[in-house]
């Protein structure tokens, strides 16, 4: 989860201030659908908000052929993957609950496969040429929402044979990083990767800017590609530029074989951090790892979450009564269910674990008490009494601000989309991941790890949890040998997407449609 930022206004990053003198085009219309957002405008106060959007979609793609040549050789996705550091073996001084834990799951030979029909590669040939029809998609959210968003993007641009602008990243009120694509993803990679694929450019051309373009920011849940193709197709002939918002979660998990595959490519090639947040994530990696194992969990308690959750605490009547207000004062921030009491959410499992339970559940699946622990996410809701039940457990503890030597973490203070990505890094080296409560990074994290080679991954069951914690007829070994048998087939071993639901995401569930069992031969042609 990224951390919040304490600014005062949330808006749309401007490229430069050079292009505010653009005059206004129909693109500022844009704004009024996007209630939360406002225009930064630092000089002045008193030119109309509808005049700065066009700066976004401007002539910076002609000003980017001036200043600098662009490195259009194609990328080899058999090397592009951002891959983790090895995972240890296991020591020879450890228990056999330790050497258990530590173990990691076995991928019964399960690789990358991205080998596109033919069908697709022919189709490609024009839609990877394409100069008429343009897509521009604003993102919104924390940086693993808005990375789930970038795969949709390119997906529906795919979809509409139309060509991509670098999405936008909006900044939404809790989020409030004002951080470009380009500060947090290397644009030119994500170009080069997808150029069979998708033409991504980076603004709009002259021939576009007075163009009336069609403005879709609601779309009703599972859209089909023939949904989105009837809705847009008619009018993005017409006028060559359609902007999408609002399009998070909306597409069907239900994607023909080539877009499903066409998803992997994008989150798990195409999206990568760029070289200074890579380099400084993997250094704090690097750090934890010459130690030894660790555990890495993105224990999310911040108060949004549990606002949002429409859960208690725990951590008593004073905290619970500052979310009470909130959620009063911000129904709309409540999730589904309204309905239902605290008591409900939390026997139907949709309360984030505390850090009591899950040091608990870590414990019980054989962590030892020295074990090095990266805690990702930010700050918890109530302080250290939050983390008070994880830390007497185990007090190896670590964040990302504990790695930093002096003046490495200057460049991403009150950034935190990098912040975001660096807890990323450190997770995806970890020998072991779990997530308080799931969530996108926990998806994300599962699909990358799953594709690297079956990384240890460890989901909690909340409502099979709740009962157990609740239950004081077991004693402690029972709830060891309770806990080690419902994870035994649990723990990053390969899924089948398919197997129990279809409404699984192809990112987080790769088998069958990215991962095979005929190795990487496919993989090196894509």
């Amino acid at each position: 989860m990224a951390r919040p930022r304490n600014i005062k206004s949330s808006f749309i990053k401007t490229p430069s201030p050079f292009f505010t003198f653009l005059p206004v085009s129909p693109f500022t219309s844009l704004l009024n659908k996007f209630p939360p957002l406002r225009i930064h405008m630092p000089y002045s106060s008193s030119r109309p908000r509808s005049y700065l959007f066009v700066i976004s979609f401007s002539f910076s793609s002609l000003c980017l052929g001036a200043f600098g040549a662009q490195n259009h050789e194609p990328v080899v996705l058999s090397r592009s993957a951002t891959m983790p550091l090895p995972a240890h073996p296991v020591s020879g001084n450890a228990t056999a609950e330790e050497a258990e834990f530590w173990a990691q799951p076995d991928g019964e030979g399960y690789r990358p496969c991205l080998d596109f029909t033919i069908q697709y590669r022919k189709a490609s040939a024009k839609i990877s040429k394409e100069k008429q029809k343009f897509l521009v998609v604003v993102v919104l959210g924390g940086l693993n929402q808005q990375r789930k968003q970038i795969v949709d993007a390119v997906v529906i641009a795919r979809i509409l044979e139309a060509a991509l602008i670098v999405p936008v990243l909006a900044v939404d009120q809790i989020w409030k990083d004002e951080s470009e694509f380009s500060e947090i993803f290397d644009v030119d990679h994500f170009k080069r990767t997808l150029q069979a694929d998708v033409r991504v450019v980076s603004s709009l051309p002259s021939t576009h800017l007075g163009s009336k373009p069609t403005i879709n920011t609601q779309m009703p849940d599972n859209v089909s590609p023939l949904w989105i193709r009837t809705k847009f197709l008619k009018e993005l002939n017409r006028g060559g530029v359609l902007i999408l918002g609002g399009i998070y979660s909306k597409l069907t998990k239900k994607l023909p074989l080539d877009l499903q595959k066409h998803r992997c490519k994008v989150a798990f090639h195409a999206l990568r951090f760029v070289s200074p947040i890579q380099e400084l994530g993997n250094k704090f990696a690097r750090r934890l790892w010459i130690k030894g194992p660790y555990i890495a969990l993105h224990l999310r308690l911040e108060k949004d979450v549990w606002v949002r959750s429409g859960c208690l605490t725990g951590l008593g009547p004073e905290h619970d009564d500052i979310i009470r207000k909130i959620r009063e004062t911000q129904p709309k921030l409540l999730n589904d269910r309204l309905n239902m009491t605290n008591t409900q959410r939390r026997l139907a499992g949709l309360c984030p674990l505390n850090t009591l339970q899950v040091a608990r559940l870590i414990k019980a699946l054989g962590a030892p008490r020295t074990a090095q622990v990266y805690r990702a996410g930010g700050e918890p809701f109530g302080g250290a009494q939050a983390l008070q039940g994880l830390v007497e457990e185990f007090p190896n503890i670590v964040t990302e601000e504990m790695l930093a030597r002096e003046g490495e973490l200057l460049p991403y203070i009150n950034r935190s989309s990098a912040m975001a990505a660096l807890d990323y890094i450190v997770s995806l080296s970890s020998d072991v991941f779990l997530p308080s409560h799931g969530g996108n990074m926990g998806s994300a994290i599962q699909g990358h790890r799953a594709y690297v080679g079956h990384r240890k991954f460890v989901k909690p069951n909340h409502r099979e949890m709740v009962r157990l914690f609740e239950d004081t007829s077991i004693s402690e070994a029972e709830f060891r040998s309770i806990v080690k048998k419902m994870y035994r087939r649990y723990q990053g071993q390969p899924e089948k997407r398919t197997t129990k639901r279809s409404s699984r995401d192809v990112i987080a569930y790769l088998v069958p449609e990215c991962m095979c069992r005929h190795g990487i031969r496919s993989l090196q042609r894509s």
